[in-house]
């Protein structure tokens, strides 16, 4: 028997087998923070530097794992800095539980410290289920549904325990009046599939395309052989959305790849030219990056209702896991004979890596921030996890990084937020210890919590049975997504005293915690350092010197884009002639496929 609620609240979350709990202590959670130390840390308290990181390593493993994962932290402002991360979980559907403290309820109201409102805190963030535990009696349902409801919805959830009931003797609820009891961890979830008439519809309006696009998302992962088997019945092209990427390996001819402002020509023609959209698992959000309106017949896929049916005007609304729903639709689908539009889709893939092959090649000062994606490519493990933050590095990771074998890859897809790189790299790893990860991320980004993040990687590096956690940092010293932004979107020069970077010595700053430290400043010695940082027996910084006016230009510029971005240059930026050659020499491999720049 447990002795105190926090005793309790240990010993059932181990009945729920959750490993670990990422967090920080404060004296919100003593009572808690005590009940680890008499636990023998079991679950695992990781203590990351900053709990906006806790929550972005529960994120990373609740998405690498498929596991609910729970994260903790003190009143106040330690639950304030929680935020961004669960809202990364809450817009990326990711099941996380946040268990934070409060101050005594003996002081509750009276402007006490670190006292904070926590339910209009986290009304929004954990909508889904947020509850303040008051009493003991109350904690094992509150635990459970906290847990249940967060699988079930695939979001963020949170229970609230003010600090001074964490030490009180534990009570169990009794069979009577205002008490509930709750059942045993675990649940088995069943699966969804619809009805026999809708999929019957869905394969009519399928069966009469002749131009076929998918576009499939994370919901899509556990169909991948299904979203295979339908493409290859229907001679369609499949593209990713970005949560997507690892859905599919790109070395299938028909895969197109990212779609998007960071995706690629082919999955741009693949819907510009189409006339049926298969969607799966996706809930992709610029619709102007799909057919227009009326010039594709749509069935959409989702084990979500909410969210089905708002980003193409869709014929047929099919509400069930993906798996189940293929596996019930595919009886129902001919075989397509024409296979003229799937050889085009196939030609238009392989023009398009054969120009990133060449974009790549490109020379830049000193390295071209599309080689680093690209030499990783050609020697990532088969069974690695990539983490990438978000930036202008994005955009090589979106294009540049060929997925194969078991390769598993995520970021912050929706709020798109800076910063969970490293923190998701970590959350990996306690997933996975005998698989490799590698973590993309930009200097900006490893300015902002990057640094910090690794010495929790140092702190913990020793646990797991493949040591091998890569870092890889794109320094250019400048914010650069933002700079480009500004030039493409605004019409606007670099602000030199927003955008540029102090300069950092990334490599030496790991060298110093006792990582395996790489720094790059020759593209010629790109390659061999790739390869030392993947032999590595410990977490290694790869800390690369890459020209930052390379241009993530999307296949798909518009005039607007490349007139705002021309005025912006001619409005005095200070980089304008060195952005007008790369620009130049980049977009040239589209029109001249085969032609290596210099």
């Amino acid at each position: 028997m447990a002795d105190t609620v926090a005793d309790y609240l240990l010993q059932r979350l181990r009945d729920w087998e959750i490993d670990q709990v990422f967090g920080y202590p404060g004296d919100g959670i003593n009572g808690l923070v005590a009940a680890f130390g008499k636990a023998d840390n079991s679950p695992r308290f990781v203590q990351a530097r900053h709990e906006e990181m806790a929550a972005f390593e529960a994120v990373g493993y609740a998405k690498f794992s498929g596991r609910v994962a729970v994260c903790m932290a003190t009143s106040g402002p330690g639950a304030i800095h929680l935020l961004n991360g669960l809202y990364d979980a809450k817009l990326d559907h990711t099941p996380v539980v946040a268990i934070v403290g409060q101050a005594a309820r003996s002081s509750m109201g009276s402007s006490y410290q670190q006292e904070v409102d926590l339910h209009a805190l986290f009304k929004d963030v954990a909508s889904e289920y947020l509850v303040d535990v008051t009493v003991s009696e109350q904690l094992p349902n509150a635990l459970d549904r906290a847990i249940r409801t967060a699988e079930a919805t695939r979001s963020p959830t949170a229970l609230i325990i003010p600090n001074d009931l964490q030490e009180e003797p534990y009570s169990a609820p009794g069979h009577a009046f205002k008490e509930v009891p709750s059942s045993p961890p675990g649940t088995s979830w069943g699966r969804v599939v619809p009805r026999d008439e809708d999929l019957r519809a869905a394969a009519e309006v399928i069966n009469a395309g002749s131009k076929v696009a998918i576009l499939v998302g994370q919901g899509a992962r556990a169909a991948a052989r299904q979203v295979v088997d339908l493409a290859e019945a229907t001679g369609a092209g499949v593209a990713k959305a970005l949560l997507g990427k690892d859905v599919l390996p790109d070395d299938l001819p028909f895969v197109t790849g990212s779609i998007g402002l960071l995706g690629t020509r082919p999955s741009y023609e693949l819907m510009r030219d189409c006339d049926t959209l298969i969607m799966i698992g996706s809930n992709f959000p610029y619709s102007q990056f799909l057919p227009e309106p009326g010039q594709a017949r749509g069935v959409q896929i989702d084990i979500d209702g909410r969210f089905i049916g708002m980003r193409y005007p869709t014929e047929v609304n099919l509400v069930g896991d993906s798996l189940s729903t293929l596996e019930a639709l595919l009886p129902l689908i001919n075989r397509a004979e024409d296979r003229s539009w799937r050889t085009k889709v196939e030609k238009n893939v392989t023009d398009w890596w054969e120009t990133v092959h060449n974009e790549a090649l490109t020379e830049a000062d000193p390295i071209n921030p599309m080689r680093i994606v690209s030499e990783l490519s050609e020697r990532i493990p088969d069974n690695a996890i990539v983490t990438a933050d978000s930036g202008s590095s994005t955009n090589w990771y979106a294009r540049n990084l060929k997925i194969r074998g078991e390769i598993r890859s995520s970021l912050s897809g929706t709020l798109a937020t800076m910063g969970p790189g490293v923190p998701y790299a970590i959350g990996a790893k306690f997933a996975h210890p005998d698989r490799p990860v590698i973590a993309l991320v930009g200097d900006g980004a490893m300015q902002m919590n990057g640094l910090a993040e690794l010495i929790t990687l140092a702190k913990y590096h020793e646990l797991w049975s493949d040591p091998r956690c890569v870092v890889c940092v794109f320094h250019n010293n400048d914010l650069n997504q933002v700079t480009w932004e500004l030039r493409a979107m605004g019409g606007q020069p670099k602000f030199e005293e927003s955008q540029v970077l102090p300069d950092v010595d990334y490599a030496g700053f790991a060298r110093s915690l006792g990582l395996t430290a790489i720094s790059v400043d020759d593209p010629e010695q790109l390659g061999a350092a790739w390869d030392t940082a993947l032999k590595s027996d410990r977490p290694a910084v790869l800390d690369v010197r890459c020209d930052p006016e390379v241009p993530p230009i999307p296949p798909h510029a518009t005039f607007d884009q490349m007139k705002a971005t021309a005025a912006s240059l001619l409005k005095g930026d200070p980089d304008a002639l060195h952005v007008m050659l790369q620009g130049t020499k980049t977009k040239l491999q589209e029109f001249v496929p085969g032609k290596r720049a210099k």
